[in-house]
């Protein structure tokens, strides 16, 4: 089972990532958090991949890819995954399929989600992660606050702002998001595989209600 979360910045890939993994046991592969995690500690990848996301630009794809085909080569992936923050290209979403294919996989289902403007740069300006590798748990200081202020509800470590969770960076992203990943869009439509939700307070829709009819239909 492979599932792909395509949406722009915001919009809530993470949370209905994580909620899918724990519904339907097959584990989350984002990379951004790898990229972050290499930044963090300083490593050569970590390094490359910071020049580029910290002005709000994505990492090129040779780079990008490389990081996947690695992580699809480990035991957990076996029987599936869900990849949030890639394909972000159709060159990787190409590279992707070729993977899959020598593997006797495909991809199942593009869950493609969308949210207003103004809507994405409020929810990444009050979004706050758990510092915790093995919990990153997502709180909004909105929608969805920790009980205690600064404090992950789970497993009780500290919350930090992701540094690139600014309103310049916010806008920089979402503007390399529509020029570069929209084309995403059309590539799975045209292979049928593509689920489309609006994910917006002023409809009362948010990211727990599309991963629940995404788990529904592997039901």
């Amino acid at each position: 089972m492979v599932i792909i979360m395509l949406g722009a910045p915001g919009t809530g890939k993470g949370t209905v990532a994580s909620i899918l993994t724990e519904k339907l046991g097959i584990p989350q592969v984002s990379t951004g958090d790898i990229f972050r995690k290499n930044i963090k500690e300083g490593t050569e990848l970590g390094k490359i991949a910071d020049t580029y996301i910290s002005k709000g630009n994505l990492v090129p794809d040779d780079i990008t890819i490389e990081i996947v085909k690695d992580r699809l080569n480990q035991k957990d992936v076996e029987n599936g995954l869900i990849l949030d923050g890639f394909p972000r290209t159709v060159e990787q979403a190409e590279a992707l399929e070729k993977m899959l294919e020598e593997k006797n996989k495909k991809v199942d289902i593009v869950v493609n989600l969308t949210t207003p403007e103004e809507e994405i740069i409020e929810r990444i300006v009050n979004r706050r992660v758990c510092s915790n590798q093995e919990c990153k748990t997502i709180y909004n200081l909105v929608l969805n606050p920790p009980k205690k202020e600064g404090i992950c509800d789970k497993c009780g470590s500290k919350l930090i702002q992701r540094k690139d969770d600014n309103v310049e960076t916010v806008k920089s992203r979402l503007d390399n998001y529509f020029k570069l990943t929209s084309p995403l869009i059309e590539y799975y439509e045209n292979k049928g595989v593509l689920k489309t939700e609006v994910v917006s307070e002023s409809i009362n829709k948010l990211g727990k209600d599309v991963a629940e009819e995404i788990v529904e239909l592997f039901k």
